[in-house]
């Protein structure tokens, strides 16, 4: 490990390392509640390596402590232009919280699986300190937490509306969504001496503006106003107007500039950029990474996260799935977009040069395993679509899933030096591959990517996600029928068979979700036991900000319909739904008797 760090360079996260770089001040530096692993799954690293690329002396300063004389946070001096606050790769209540809002005793982000190491929600605490100890610098959030958080939205946690995280942090900027194209451009302008301050025209940041003064104008984009955080307080109908507002101008290919009032100030989310053209999708991934945990952490315990991640590649980012639990379409976007081979290859020619590869690849994908270089055939089209998915209820006529370059992708991969093993981790969208006519099947090797997975590219397990069995369920999540799994299931059994394959396919199920009954409950678990499926990965839905679930949830109707909506909102409620999965047992008299989980309040 140590040799590979000589023929590498290190982005600086102490005092010493500033000193011997002989910087008296950093450009940047980038606060963040993960440990700083140098590896392009973390933003973090994507940011500081973006920000070196472009001429910036940046630093990092991970998980910081909030409890003492902040110390940690003056010992890298003040930034030449802002601080970047980031809570991290994943939303830290998420991080921390069960569904059922019990505490968590790991974090997979910090050495050792160590938990405590991070305050609840970072983009809040690390900004409010950083405005204290040094007003006069900027601060721009980005990452999950604060991009799903750009306007009023339900916090489950707390059980109540809140407002933008910019009114709440008192942040200047927010970057949201995948951010390297508005933070190239940031740092572009900042280069030409263009303050951050006077930066309200930079596509996919938000900002605050005082509700008296005249919006900063931003030419060919209109702007939506949205019922106010007050009225959405008020009324759940106002929340709702505003989420599908939200959910628009998320799926379009360039939307309009979303306004809305928070007590005295406009919080102010210009549109997200169109989809990246090649250079800047393969940009985040050809910078030079370590891909190692900072030297830092030598004599601590391994960072999990990292060790899952370590041997694995992205190969596409954004989402047209459209499932309406889901947040990546709000984050990432509807818009697949896809590396180069070349790209990928170069990665994978990295990883098996370094210390301790033993020739196993343990993913290729994005947020869907088989969405690579997807997306319409005639863009024209896609750029007037509002739909936030492309394959629910039906999939739309323009779009191109050929699984072809998937499969010539895994071909080049194999042929790599040191790589003697690819397997998918990410989950399948089977319903892509099963129920077609007979011409798209042939046209989009359906049959042979989805054979070529299940002969060559499966790690013991299979994971695929069909959420429920019943279709009214199914339909409130955005997902196909049941019966595109059961045909899936069925292909993949044959198969098995056939072939003497010893794989086992891992479903992946919802409990709790909205418009999710008992009875619906009972005829999931009754089903799968019946077609004989292991049900051990069975998840509790949990209310993420700004999801149309989350939004039923908390309103208890459906926007869009008005139609009310049964949830499970009491511990009772949800412990009851989820024990239908759970191993049954034999009790006096032969009764089937369902093992209950105990659990604190």
């Amino acid at each position: 490990m140590k040799g590979f760090y000589q023929d590498g360079h290190q982005i600086p996260v102490t005092r010493e390392e500033l000193d011997k770089l002989g910087w008296d001040q950093p450009d940047i530096i980038l606060v963040s509640g993960d440990a700083y692993v140098d590896h392009p799954s973390f933003g973090a690293a994507v940011m500081a390596r973006i920000a070196e690329h472009y001429g910036f002396r940046v630093a990092v300063l991970p998980q910081p402590n909030w409890r003492d004389d902040l110390r940690d946070f003056k010992k890298l001096g003040v930034p030449k232009y802002f601080f970047g606050v980031t809570a991290g790769a994943m939303d830290s209540m998420v991080n921390h919280y069960t569904p059922r809002r019990r505490r968590r005793s790991d974090d997979a982000y910090t050495p050792g699986g160590r938990s405590g190491y991070r305050p609840d929600m970072p983009s809040i605490v690390y900004t409010q300190i950083l405005k204290k100890l040094f007003p006069e610098v900027p601060v721009v959030l980005g990452g999950v937490e604060a991009s799903m958080r750009r306007l009023s939205h339900y916090d489950y946690w707390l059980d109540k509306v809140r407002p933008s995280i910019l009114t709440e942090s008192g942040a200047d900027m927010l970057i949201y969504g995948m951010g390297e194209r508005p933070y190239a451009r940031i740092l572009e302008l900042m280069q030409r001496g263009v303050p951050l301050e006077s930066l309200h025209n930079i596509l996919q940041t938000a900002f605050r503006w005082p509700a008296a003064a005249e919006l900063p104008s931003f030419k060919k984009v209109a702007a939506k106003t949205l019922p106010s955080h007050e009225a959405c307080l008020a009324d759940k109908k106002e929340f709702a107007k505003a989420f599908m507002s939200f959910e628009e101008e998320s799926n379009r290919w360039s939307g309009d500039r979303l306004v809305q009032q928070n007590g005295e100030f406009l919080v102010v989310v210009n549109p997200p950029y169109p989809p990246a053209d090649q250079k800047m999708a393969d940009l985040p991934y050809d910078l030079p990474y370590t891909r190692l945990p900072h030297p830092k952490y030598h004599k601590k315990p391994p960072i999990p996260a990292f060790e899952m991640i370590r041997h694995s590649v992205t190969a596409h980012r954004g989402c047209f799935g459209g499932c309406s639990f889901c947040a990546i379409a709000a984050h990432q976007g509807k818009f697949v977009i896809s590396r180069s081979e070349k790209s990928i290859i170069d990665e994978m020619e990295k990883i098996a040069s370094m210390s301790g590869f033993k020739g196993h690849i343990t993913d290729l994908g994005g947020p869907s395993a088989n969405m690579y270089r997807m997306g319409g055939v005639d863009l024209s089209v896609c750029k007037k679509c509002k739909r936030p998915s492309c394959i629910f209820p039906d999939t739309c006529k323009n779009l191109n899933y050929d699984h072809k370059p998937l499969l010539n992708l895994y071909d080049a991969v194999m042929q790599v030096r040191g790589v003697k093993k690819l397997t998918i981790g990410s989950g399948l969208r089977v319903d892509m591959l099963v129920g077609k006519d007979k011409e798209p099947t042939e046209r989009y090797a359906l049959n042979e990517y989805l054979q070529r997975v299940i002969r060559h590219h499966v790690s013991g397990r299979l994971k695929v996600a069909p959420e429920h069995t019943e279709d009214q369920v199914l339909r409130g999540m955005r997902k196909p029928s049941f019966t595109s799994f059961q045909l899936f299931y069925s292909k993949f059994r044959k198969q098995c068979r056939e072939e003497a394959l010893p794989w086992q396919l891992i479903p992946y199920f919802i409990s709790g979700h909205p418009g999710s009954s008992d009875n619906d409950m009972l005829a999931l678990a009754q089903l799968v036991q019946k077609m004989g499926l292991q049900t051990d990965q069975v998840q509790e839905f949990t209310p993420t900000p700004m999801t149309l679930a989350t939004t039923i949830y908390y309103t208890g109707f459906d926007p869009y319909t008005g139609k009310s909506i049964y949830v499970a909102r009491s511990d009772a409620q949800k412990v009851k739904q989820k024990s239908y999965f759970l191993k049954e047992k034999s009790g006096k008299g032969g009764r089937r008797v369902v093992k209950k989980p105990t659990y604190q309040r």
